[in-house]
């Protein structure tokens, strides 16, 4: 017996559309975002984007499955779809088309897998799965500076591993450098934190967990990270305190709460050679002031426009091959995502891209504030990770930072989108 068309169409549909297929999609997504450093190192760039480009079609092929259950409406943020057509806007005017133009594609590869992730699954489904590859994560970071600094005694510069653990750190693991493997063990505290809170995984595997992130962020010796670390327990200790006001008072005390974050970010750069000095950070700070200053002579060049979208930078094209004299490595990014962005995309896309992360921090905050369950905490603690790590490093704008930014951000777009509380009243909401 031979099925018909029509049958092997169902068919297909029911299994591009199955919930374990969705399961698996996200949870690989997920993953290629966070080992793209060890994928790229081991496989090149055409096993990066071989593998990227299937998970792509097939997550694409998953939405079309399921698209009648989707409620699309109000669903995707203006301002990233703003921001994504500036982006390619720029490959007008980019002085290396080329360049953009794989950089713009492997930029829309990874939004395509972010909206597939936050689309198809509900908050809770994405912490858990955020937290099998992080703990997969620093469970092999851990392994690798093992094996290189107790076992073996020598590095593996293949990944970026120094082999320093016998001096207890800093450790780099899968992710390349300290500083963004510092980001993964922030990100997973709050992760694993928030899968502790919400009783979804057996309560002894959020304890080691949680245990071992720490252990992986103590020993990345990031002033970058640590400091990030701390930022997101005030805001965790903030939103603590404002779940459990009482619903008339909740706004006067989000108030002070920016009014209160105002002045300590005043206080914060005027004692800001003692945290230094605190952190132990001076090599970096001097370091990132050096690439600053050319990355702002630049930006003179062409303040409003940009330069052109590359993402990560390739030290072979002007005028990134300026950088590569500064350091004995090669210069990648801004090391600083705003100015990254304003070099790249101009005055406009920075204010473009500043709205973008304004919105979406807002939207994930009022929702972690006013829901009950834990979980609505995650977005907003987590792009309090990124936006402040964001300072001193450029990683938000590319891979795993990127996803993980586009996921908290259509979440919180979802719930608190203004054309659906337009839709839903025919009246425009209140503020």
């Amino acid at each position: 017996m031979t099925l018909g068309r029509d049958e092997l169409l169902a068919a297909g549909l029911s299994f591009l559309g199955h919930p374990r297929l969705v399961t698996a999609i996200t949870s690989v997504a997920i993953g290629i975002a966070v080992f793209a450093h060890p994928i790229r190192q081991l496989s090149g760039w055409a096993g990066l984007v071989g593998a990227l480009a299937v998970l792509v079609v097939l997550a694409a092929a998953s939405i079309v499955a399921r698209w009648r259950s989707i409620e699309w409406r109000g669903l995707l943020p203006v301002s990233l779809i703003v921001y994504i057509a500036w982006a390619g806007l720029t490959l007008l005017w980019s002085q290396y088309q080329w360049a953009t133009l794989w950089s713009l594609l492997y930029l829309g590869a990874f939004t395509v897998l972010a909206l597939y992730v936050a689309l198809l699954r509900d908050t809770i489904q994405i912490v858990r799965a955020f937290g099998d590859v992080l703990r997969a994560a620093l469970g092999l970071s851990i392994a690798l500076e093992i094996l290189s600094g107790l076992l073996l005694d020598t590095e593996i510069r293949l990944l970026g591993i120094l082999g320093n653990l016998e001096a207890l750190g800093p450790i780099q693991g899968i992710a390349g450098t300290r500083n963004q493997l510092g980001i993964l063990a922030v990100l997973a505290l709050i992760t694993f934190g928030t899968e502790y809170r919400t009783k979804s995984v057996p309560r002894g595997l959020a304890i080691g967990s949680l245990v071992a992130a720490a252990i992986a962020l103590l020993l990345t010796r990031s002033p970058v990270a640590i400091g990030g670390f701390a930022v997101v327990c005030v805001a965790a200790a903030a939103l603590y305190g404002l779940r459990r006001a009482p619903d008339e008072r909740r706004r006067y005390w989000q108030i002070a709460i920016l009014v209160i974050a105002v002045i300590g970010a005043g206080v914060t750069w005027i004692f800001r050679s003692a945290i230094i000095d605190l952190l132990n950070a001076g090599g970096e700070l001097s370091y990132r002031l050096a690439i600053w200053y050319q990355a702002w002579s630049l930006i003179g060049l062409h303040p409003l426009e940009g330069w052109g979208w590359i993402g990560t930078w390739q030290s072979e094209l002007p005028p990134y091959s300026l950088f590569q004299g500064l350091s004995v490595r090669s210069e990648t990014s801004a090391s600083n995502t705003y100015l990254d962005v304003w070099l790249q995309l101009g005055l406009v896309g920075l204010v473009i891209f500043l709205g973008l992360v304004g919105l979406a921090f807002a939207r994930s905050w009022l929702l972690a504030s006013r829901r009950r369950s834990v979980v609505f905490a995650w977005p907003a603690l987590v792009l309090v990770a990124l936006l402040t790590t964001a300072l001193a490093e450029s990683s938000l704008l590319v891979e795993f930072g990127w996803l993980t930014f586009v996921v908290c951000a259509v979440k919180a777009a979802e719930q608190l989108s203004w054309r659906q509380a337009f839709s839903r009243t025919g009246q425009p909401p209140r503020p």
